[in-house]
This record gives C-alpha cells, sequence and structure tokens, in this order.
C-alpha cells in the first residue's frame, strides 16, 4: 500500500456516465494517480467489501459516492463509506437530487414489480414469481438487498459533505474539484455544491434574450429553434432559467434546451417550484378583459396542456431531492 491519500468511487443506483465522466478529465487523470492511491472503484477494481470493512475509520481521504439510494445494499455501502471517509462526496444527479430513477417515486413497490416481471408482453413467468430478500433452494438460502419503496438521495440517509451536480459532471468542473484538494486548497463549508456555479444556466447562455410571452409549448422534435433566440421564448420547456450554473449552457449552444441537470441555483430550494413559477409569469392567454375566471382557466390550462409530462419535465433530476419526494400515498 502507497502512503498517498485513498480515493474511492461508488455506484449505487446509476447509469455509470459518472465514472466516465471521472476519466473525462483526459490526461489529468496522471495528476489524480500520482496524487491519490484510487484503492476502490466496483467497475475498474477487484477490491472487496470486507477491504473496505477492515480499513481503520476515515481510512479513505475522499469517496466520491455516485448513484441513489434504491437498495438495502445502497444503504449499506453508504454507510460503510460514510464511515471508513473523511470526505464523502455526492457526486453527480443521483446522489445529490435523485436524478431520472427518482422518477419511480411516482409509483409503488409494487407497481414496479408488476410492470418488470408479471405485466409485460417481453416476460414470460406464468409461476408469477418476483424478488423476494430470502428464496430457499436446496443449496441453502438465497439473499439479495430488499428493493425500497421509493428511491432516496445520499444526504437521505448519511451526511454528505459536498455535492457535485450534474449528470453526469462535466469534466473541467471534476478537475476543478481535484486540483483543490490536491493544491490542498480550503474548500468551502460542508453542505456546500462544488464543482458548479451559483447562478442559473440563463447567465452562461448566449442567446438574445427578450420578453418572454408563451402561447405554446412546442416539443423539440416539433419545430426547428432559431440558434440565436432564447429557446423559452420560441416555447421550448428550457429548465435554465431554474437550473444552477457551471456546464457552460452546453445543451442550448446546440440548439437543444437545458433539461436541469446541475439541479436548482444557488438559493432555491426546489426547482420544479421555480420553473413552474416563472411558466406561470410568461404565459400569454391573451387579452382577458371581460372574461369569467372560467374562460381564464380555460385558456390557461391550454397553454400548459401542451407540456406533455410536467412531472418528467420539471422534476427530471430532482423529484426524490424536492420538496414533494415523489411518495405515493
Amino acid at each position: 500500500m502507497s502512503g498517498k491519500p485513498k480515493l474511492s468511487m461508488y455506484w449505487a443506483t446509476a447509469c455509470g456516465g459518472c465514472e466516465i465522466s471521472l476519466v473525462n478529465i483526459h490526461e489529468k487523470v496522471l495528476d489524480v494517480d500520482a496524487n491519490f492511491e484510487f484503492m476502490f472503484c466496483p467497475c475498474l477494481l477487484d477490491t472487496k467489501k470486507k477491504d473496505i470493512e477492515a480499513m481503520p475509520d476515515k481510512g479513505i481521504a475522499i469517496t466520491l459516492f455516485n448513484g441513489a439510494i434504491r437498495t438495502e445494499e445502497n444503504e449499506e455501502m453508504a454507510r460503510l463509506l460514510r464511515k471508513k471517509s473523511r470526505v464523502l462526496i455526492a457526486y453527480g444527479s443521483c446522489s445529490y437530487e435523485g436524478c431520472i430513477p427518482g422518477l419511480s417515486n411516482l409509483h409503488s413497490r409494487e407497481d414496479h414489480f408488476k410492470t418488470i416481471y408479471l405485466d409485460n408482453p417481453t416476460v414470460d413467468n406464468p409461476s408469477g414469481v418476483v424478488p423476494t430478500p430470502e428464496t430457499a433452494v436446496p443449496e441453502g438460502t438465497l439473499r439479495i438487498p430488499s428493493f425500497y419503496e421509493r428511491v432516496k438521495t445520499l444526504s437521505d440517509v448519511v451526511d454528505a459533505d459536498y455535492f457535485i451536480p450534474g449528470c453526469p459532471p462535466e469534466p473541467h468542473q471534476v478537475w476543478n474539484v481535484i486540483e483543490a484538494v490536491v493544491q490542498g486548497r480550503q474548500l468551502p463549508p460542508a453542505g456546500s455544491v462544488i464543482g458548479a456555479g451559483a447562478s442559473a444556466v440563463c447567465e452562461e447562455c448566449e442567446r438574445k434574450k427578450e420578453d418572454k410571452k408563451i402561447k405554446k409549448f412546442y416539443r423539440t422534435y416539433e419545430m426547428i429553434p432559431d440558434r440565436e433566440k432564447c429557446l423559452l421564448e420560441q416555447g421550448i420547456v428550457c429548465m435554465g432559467i431554474a437550473t444552477r450554473s457551471g456546464c457552460g449552457a452546453l445543451c442550448p449552444k446546440v440548439n437543444m434546451p437545458c433539461t436541469g441537470c446541475y439541479g436548482p441555483p444557488e438559493g432555491v430550494l426546489d426547482q420544479g417550484a421555480k420553473m413552474i413559477a416563472a411558466l406561470g409569469s410568461i404565459i400569454d392567454i391573451g387579452d382577458v378583459k371581460g372574461l369569467s375566471e372560467e374562460e381564464i382557466a380555460k385558456r390557461a390550462d391550454a397553454v400548459i396542456s401542451s407540456i406533455p409530462d410536467p412531472a418528467g419535465t420539471f422534476y427530471k433530476y430532482s423529484l426524490p431531492g424536492s420538496i414533494l419526494k415523489g411518495r405515493i400515498s
């Protein structure tokens, strides 16, 4: 074992893109190797759980924990790595706010099992078998992690020291954090979002912005937007107004709307609520003079109904970490 500080990275409920983002710092990964002993990463290294358990508490300098908490195993590893790490960082949108896996909080565990294992045209399961934590077989008892009722964020189960947003985090922001640690620069207070900006993506976006009056929303396949004009002003739901800066407004640069992966800006508690409030102030339902409240509501509903998936649009990356949490009744 080297005398270098130890770095680990764990993959909970996520897609694997966060591991790729670490590699995306390109040749600077050599600086990581020069300054850290990269000793635990299940998709890259053969370090076992028992090896982590045998380490002294706080024996790992930094753990980048990516992925939401969906299963008993995810939570067990979160608690173990919290105990063994001096600094535990929620790395990426899934661990920070729940991300796309968190949209499953709109449905129950039973609904998930029914769709995946029972009521599915691609599944042949005449016995109606669904996963259970324990199954008796002739050789003994097989055990698998319990599947939780809802997705949680990392900070729902342990105290995370810092949060790096993004789906996945952008390489330059990843390096900014690593460089600060390598150079011994003082990090912000615990609980801070690092590797990102503080304002909204709109501040980074170079598109021309004028008065916003929207009569109808369009999906991205329904029109080819003007490359110079604000996408939201053209009726495309762009989450930039309710999303933290730091990515460089990459999606608007290629004529696609921001979908919100960097989470809410500094001081905003709920990203979806922020976006809904913003849209409420810019919807144009025409002259309402002389109209009844019912007629005004119908006009407003007609505009809003052109947004096909409000939950998936406004809370695509942040439902478990939001005020709503996505809890079901």
